[in-house]
Formats: C-alpha cells, structure tokens, sequence
C-alpha cells in the first residue's frame, strides 16, 4: 500500500475516534447555583450522544488550545446557558469508567461549581438541551445522569453552604 493511502486510512481512523470511548476524554462538569441552596440543571435532548431525557447539571469538553478549566466551564455555561457566571470554583478531580448502552466509556471529571445570578440562563443549545430547571438542592427530579448523584455528593456542601 503506498504511503499515501497508509496516511489517508489513519486520518479517516483518527477522525472517526470517539473521545470517551476510543480514548479518555476529559471534561469540565459544572454545577450551577444561585447562592440559595438552588441548582440549575438541564435535561438533554434526543440528539445529545448518551442519556437522553436525563436531568443533568452540564460539563464540556476542553477544546484544543484552552489554557485552563476554568474557562473551559465558563465558555461552556455561556453557550448551554447564555449566562456569565459570577464564580467558578474546582472542587475534584474524578475518573469516570462506566457502562452506557452496551459500551464502556471513560472520561477524567474535574468537578467545578458555578455561581450565577439568581433566575438566570436559558437554553443556548437547543438541538442538546430540551429545557432548564431551576431546583432546590434537596427537591431534584427523578431522571438524573448516571454520574450526577457521585459529582453532586462532591459540590453539595459547597452549593448549601453558599447560602449561609
């Protein structure tokens, strides 16, 4: 096979990878509040890659050439939520090995918490988000992402002492 073809087959292999599956993605989780104790999740559409209908809190993944986290969460609060936050903070870094849809994915976690202005946002990605809510720590709707309970136990003492 010439080296041309040989070039040509690993670009259309390397483009065809899936970050999560093929090789350890990374991504920003965040968890949004209003300093009260309230957190704004989103529930992801039919057209979001695995858990659809699912409440989530939101995450991202760094793109090439971000210099840090932080911004990472802020650009993506910005475009899922069309809001600025006010504060990101990192709280923990997690290994996130799980099984969805008969397929085994794994992604480095760093867990952030985001204070916005209270009542903000609105869905800035509407072919991944259905709606946002915004909800009492300890009044959360039932259908939540796999990995929400784990981070969540990590940001909730942050997101409930906010408010004291």
């Amino acid at each position: 096979m010439p080296a041309q073809e040989i070039e040509q087959t690993l670009t259309y292999k390397i483009n065809d990878m899936k970050k999560g599956v093929d090789f350890i993605g990374v991504t920003c989780a965040f968890y949004c509040h209003d300093g009260k104790g309230n957190i704004l999740l989103q529930k992801r559409s039919q057209a979001c890659r695995d858990e659809q209908g699912r409440w989530d809190s939101g995450a991202g993944s760094m793109e090439f050439g971000e210099e840090n986290f932080e911004s990472v969460v802020r650009r993506e609060i910005n475009e899922e939520l069309c809001v600025d936050p006010i504060s990101v903070t990192h709280v923990a870094t997690t290994n996130i090995i799980r099984e969805y849809d008969g397929k085994t994915t794994h992604w480095i976690g760093l867990v952030h918490v985001a204070l916005l202005p209270e009542g903000s946002g609105d869905v800035g990605e509407p072919h991944k988000i259905d709606e946002i809510a915004w909800f009492a720590h300890n009044e959360l709707p039932d259908n939540l992402h796999s990995v929400f309970d784990r981070h969540f136990a990590l940001v909730r003492d942050h997101i409930i002492h906010q408010q004291d």
